[in-house]
C-alpha cells in the first residue's frame, strides 16, 4: 500500500502471541508502533523485540490491563499524546478466563478484557482514527479485532445478561466476548463507512501462544494434542488485513486464512448489533460512575 508518510498501528495484546508477531512485522515494514501489554515483564521483553526488527526505530510499549474501564481510559489519553493519528488499530488483547473474576468496577473480568474495554479504546481513538483517514487512501485506516471461531459456537447473546452473571461459564464468558467482537465490527463498518474507514474481525486460528496458560484445566487437556499455529502464521491474516489493498474494499467482515469466513448469523441481526453498541455504552457509564 503506497503512502507518503509513516503509519502509525496500535496493537493491544503485544507483549505475546500474534499481537507481538503483528507489531514486529509491521515494525519491520517501517510502520510506527504503539504496542500495548498487561504484563511488566513480558511488555518489556516484546519492547526489545519489536525494537530490534523495526527499520525505524519508531516503538512505544505502554501498559494497561483493558478489562479494566479506567486503564483503557488512560491508555486512550496516554497514546493522544504520543500521536496525532492511527492508522491502524489492531485490538487483540483478550483471552479465556480459568475462573469467573468480578473486577473492582464491578464488571465480568473476562467479558470486560474481550470487549468492553476494546470497545472503550477504540471509541476514543474514533477522532485520531478520522484525522489519519482525512490523508489516507480510501479504506486504508482500519480496525481490525482479534475474534475467534468460539463467536460462532453460540446460539444466542442474552443483552439482559451480557455479562452471563446468571448463566457463567468460562467457555460462554468467551464465547460470547469473542462474538461481540464481530458484532462490534459491523456496527463500525456502519458507523464509519462515509469516514472511508474499514473495520474487520479474523479467527486466527489455534494458536500455540501465552493464550491457553490462563484457560482451565479441562481446556487445557483438551487443546492438549492439537496441532497448532505458531504466532506468526496466526497473525498471517492479521497482518494481510492491515497492509494489503484487498480488505480495503469491503467493511465490516469476518475472515480466516485471508478469506471471508460466514460469521454466526447473529451478525446479520441489525438491531442485535445496535442493542449491543448501547448495552456496551451503559455497562462502561456504570463502571466509571
Amino acid at each position: 500500500m503506497n503512502t507518503s508518510f509513516q503509519r502509525v498501528a496500535v496493537v493491544t495484546g503485544a507483549s505475546a502471541g500474534i499481537g507481538l508477531a503483528a507489531a514486529k512485522a509491521l515494525a519491520a515494514q517501517g510502520w510506527r508502533i504503539i504496542a500495548i501489554g498487561r504484563n511488566p515483564q513480558r511488555t518489556a521483553a516484546a519492547e526489545q523485540e519489536i525494537r530490534s526488527v523495526s527499520s525505524s526505530d519508531q516503538v512505544n510499549m505502554l501498559q494497561a490491563d483493558l478489562a479494566l474501564m479506567a486503564d483503557a481510559a488512560r491508555l486512550v489519553d496516554e497514546i493522544a499524546n504520543l500521536t496525532d493519528r492511527v492508522d491502524v488499530l489492531i485490538n487483540n488483547a483478550g483471552g479465556m478466563a480459568s475462573q469467573k473474576v468480578i473486577t473492582p468496577e464491578g464488571l465480568e473480568e473476562n467479558f470486560a478484557g474481550n470487549h468492553l474495554g476494546p470497545f472503550l479504546l477504540t471509541t476514543r481513538l474514533l477522532p485520531l482514527l478520522r484525522r489519519a483517514a482525512k490523508d489516507a487512501p480510501k479504506g486504508s485506516v482500519r480496525i481490525l479485532n482479534t475474534s475467534s471461531d468460539g463467536s460462532e459456537m453460540i446460539p444466542g447473546m442474552n443483552l439482559d445478561d451480557l455479562q452471563t452473571f446468571e448463566t457463567y461459564s468460562n467457555g460462554l464468558a468467551y464465547c460470547s466476548g469473542k462474538l461481540a467482537n464481530v458484532l462490534f465490527a459491523r456496527a463500525l463498518a456502519k458507523r464509519l463507512q462515509a469516514d472511508g474507514i474499514v473495520a474487520h474481525a479474523f479467527h486466527p486460528g489455534t494458536v500455540g501462544s501465552n493464550f491457553f496458560s490462563h484457560t482451565d484445566a479441562s481446556v487445557q487437556e483438551r487443546y492438549r494434542d492439537m496441532d497448532k499455529l505458531t504466532p506468526e502464521q496466526g497473525a498471517d491474516t492479521l497482518i494481510w488485513l492491515a497492509t494489503d489493498e484487498e480488505p480495503g474494499n469491503s467493511n465490516g467482515g469476518y475472515f480466516y486464512e485471508r478469506k471471508p469466513r460466514t460469521p454466526n448469523p447473529l451478525v446479520d441481526d441489525a438491531a442485535l448489533v445496535e442493542r449491543l453498541w448501547e448495552v456496551s455504552e451503559q455497562l462502561i457509564a456504570k463502571a466509571m460512575a
